[in-house]
């Protein structure tokens, strides 16, 4: 698939994306005219591989964050919940 017109777009969506896929660039048409190129991504957004304990761990000691105690969690929770919706009606 070289060429696509905007009406099909709607209907040959899956064969722009397969030829997408492969890493042709697709000429799009309206009104018998060239308007663009679609063309695919060359690089994929890489997976978060290689995460270290130890920099996360290094990482979380300099932000120094303050430690909630389930009951200190739940009890803001329950606050923010009652600014959010007020007050029950059962």
């Amino acid at each position: 698939m070289n060429y696509i017109t905007t009406t099909d777009l709607r209907t040959k969506s899956v064969e722009l994306v397969n030829s997408l896929r492969k890493g042709e660039p697709v000429t799009l048409i309206h009104r018998s005219k060239i308007v663009g190129v679609i063309k695919p991504v060359k690089e994929e957004p890489q997976p978060l591989t290689g995460l270290d304990a130890k920099k996360l761990q290094q990482l979380a000691t300099k932000l120094n964050l303050h430690k909630f105690s389930y009951k200190e969690r739940e009890k803001r929770y329950r606050k923010h919940l009652m600014e959010k919706y007020g007050q029950d009606l059962s």
